[in-house]
């Protein structure tokens, strides 16, 4: 079952004795992996980049709908990023739930899918009723080359604080964070007109305020206020970070 939507892949409730795994790491994984696997490791058509792993991670590589691990062999899984590649929805989260009680999932949220389409993404993916649903991108999408990706994923995170203020106020807005523990509730190309009619029809105000709550003035201001320190201070003291170590895979 769900247990919250995390405001970040940082935010989670991972113990410190927690052995973790990450499938699909890819080029940018989460520091407190313990194991990271990637399918695909000759080619980038799912990645923006080559694969890389911190100094203090083992790399393996495995196909996430076939994990080389026993029964819950790890106290958290991280899937970030990978599951609307999948060809096996189904079989893939049911091998995270087999290696694992509780884990966390992020994936592009259906309007993040189409402000900046991937062609190597297989599914379009909400959250409703606290489960993930999934439904085949061929049944409802258009053609498109258009890859907006740089602008939304780089250029504005990197150029604009009010794009960083709206991602850190909304953060459901681009993507799905999903926490579990002990099983994930998930519904593949339902039938149910209810779920249906957010992938193929105009979003009314009772819709929208599913996902987006209006919250009032005030709440809006001091949200925004929290949100304009949080992001000044990280860049007054980014500079002074250094980034971890990383190496590359072969």
């Amino acid at each position: 079952m769900k247990t919250k939507n995390p405001k970040s892949r940082f935010d989670l409730n991972i113990k410190r004795s927690d052995k973790v795994l990450e499938v699909g790491g890819g080029h940018n994984p989460h520091y407190r992996s313990n194991i990271v696997v990637d399918k695909f490791i000759d080619s980038n058509y799912h990645r923006h980049s080559d694969i890389k792993v911190l100094k203090n991670q083992q790399f393996m590589q495995a196909d996430g709908e076939n994990l080389p691990f026993k029964e819950n062999d790890f106290e958290y899984v991280i899937c970030n990023q990978v599951l609307e590649h999948v060809e096996d929805p189904a079989k893939f989260l049911n091998e995270q739930m087999r290696v694992s009680k509780r884990g966390y999932i992020e994936v592009p949220s259906l309007i993040g899918e189409y402000l900046f389409p991937k062609k190597s993404h297989k599914w379009l993916i909400l959250e409703l009723d606290n489960k993930l649903v999934l439904v085949d991108k061929e049944k409802f999408w258009f053609k498109t080359k258009l890859d907006l990706g740089f602008l939304f994923l780089t250029y504005l995170p990197k150029t604009s604080i009010a794009y960083k203020i709206l991602m850190d106020t909304k953060p459901n807005f681009m993507t799905i964070r999903y926490e579990w523990k002990d099983s994930i509730d998930y519904v593949i190309n339902p039938d149910n007109p209810e779920y249906l009619k957010y992938f193929n029809g105009y979003w009314n105000e009772e819709m929208v305020q599913q996902f987006f709550p209006h919250k009032g003035n005030f709440s809006e201001l001091v949200s925004f206020t929290k949100s304009f320190l949080k992001i000044l201070f990280q860049q007054l003291c980014g500079k002074y970070l250094l980034e971890p170590v990383k190496k590359f895979i072969p």
